[in-house]
């Protein structure tokens, strides 16, 4: 028996990667407990995506409604399967750095003891085990707003003749910048895979993720830029854009793309790596680009407004440097781009939304 074991599975990540895997053979033990819903309210729950993999994957599929803080939990978990664990990934997770701010304690223990706690399972059963950790850009804080920034006509941009105008590398530091709490929650958890990694040998990696999207994405007002306002644009909803004149440009990976990615490091692991990932210079748009594809694809207008104060520590401009996962792992490839990331989540969502509800929008997280 070989098995995987997802947190976050009925999330964005995590039911990528649970259908994935049961795709290659592999049995999955999904760990989640629709804390969205309590994070985000009911338009966020994931309990229609439990169901669809409970429904498609059938015995491959074992769902395991838990928290990840639970340690004594984590700890029978991990026992129960042992050394049949080849691969951990841990997408579960506070994801909103707007909501941090409302309950830091929840955030923090979500995201930084619930990695300790996962990683000490791990440790102790199943030391073997790939652990693949969805990490974030906010571990840089607002440290990317300091590169020389040009304004163009409908988005910013890095001077061209900077050296990370193609993209942030991992070499960016996490010092002595704005983080949001939900950055410091994340930065910890990182910090700590990354230790297990170098200290104790087992064979971690950070994946600092970009905006991570695709048609598995329960997007809500504070977290799921493309999702949500493909959703806004589809039911009629009221989105607001907050600062930069609409102009600030994130880089966005299908959820697809990204468990190919992390695919490619389970099959030839490495100890304590850090990867920045995201759609890179390939893949990236403005607020006021990514309203117009909307626009385009749904063939309405978006109710948009705007406010010129801009979220507090938000990026004005995040492209990621693929060059070092791209040259450890040279056979992947982006197989997306934004058109057809927000075609899919349109297509794929287009019914289920126009039988829901409406509500009110934000800008990208």
């Amino acid at each position: 028996m070989s098995v995987v074991v997802v947190t976050g599975s009925a999330g964005l990540v995590g039911s990528e990667a649970a259908r994935y895997f049961a795709r290659k053979g592999m049995d999955v033990v999904g760990v989640d407990n629709d804390m969205r819903r309590t994070f985000f309210g009911p338009e966020a729950s994931t309990v229609w995506q439990r169901r669809s993999l409970e429904e498609e994957l059938g015995a491959r599929y074992r769902h395991v409604d838990r928290d990840i803080r639970d340690a004594p939990a984590m700890e029978a978990l991990f026992r129960e399967y042992g050394a049949a664990i080849e691969l951990v990934i841990h997408a579960a997770a506070q994801p909103s750095h707007d909501w941090a701010a409302s309950d830091p304690a929840t955030d923090f223990t979500v995201n930084a003891n619930g990695t300790l706690a996962l990683l000490e399972a791990v440790r102790g059963h199943a030391p073997e085990a790939v652990f693949v950790f969805c990490s974030t850009n906010k571990v840089y804080g607002d440290t990317p707003n300091r590169l020389p920034l040009v304004e163009r006509e409908t988005r910013w941009e890095v001077d061209p003749s900077h050296p990370w105008a193609g993209g942030i590398p991992e070499e960016m530091s996490v010092d002595r910048t704005l983080h949001s709490l939900f950055g410091v929650s994340k930065l910890a958890a990182d910090a700590l895979v990354q230790e297990y990694g170098r200290y104790f040998g087992m064979r971690t990696v950070c994946f600092r993720g970009g905006c991570l999207t695709g048609p598995g994405h329960s997007g809500t007002q504070l977290h799921g830029f493309l999702a949500y306002l493909m959703k806004c644009a589809a039911t009629g909803a009221p989105y607001t854009v907050f600062g930069y004149k609409g102009k600030q440009v994130r880089d966005n990976i299908h959820s697809l793309d990204l468990i190919r990615a992390f695919d490619a490091f389970f099959q030839a692991p490495r100890a304590g790596e850090v990867y920045n990932i995201g759609g890179g210079p390939g893949s990236n748009c403005s607020m006021l680009e990514a309203i117009d594809l909307c626009q385009e694809i749904t063939g309405r207008e978006l109710d948009w407004s705007y406010s010129d104060t801009n979220r507090i520590g938000d990026h004005i401009w995040y492209v990621s440097d693929l060059t070092r996962f791209r040259t450890h792992y040279p056979g992947w490839r982006l197989e997306y781009d934004v058109p057809a990331l927000l075609r899919e989540i349109y297509e794929a969502n287009r019914d289920r939304w126009l039988g829901g509800d409406a509500v009110i929008g934000s800008d990208p997280g």
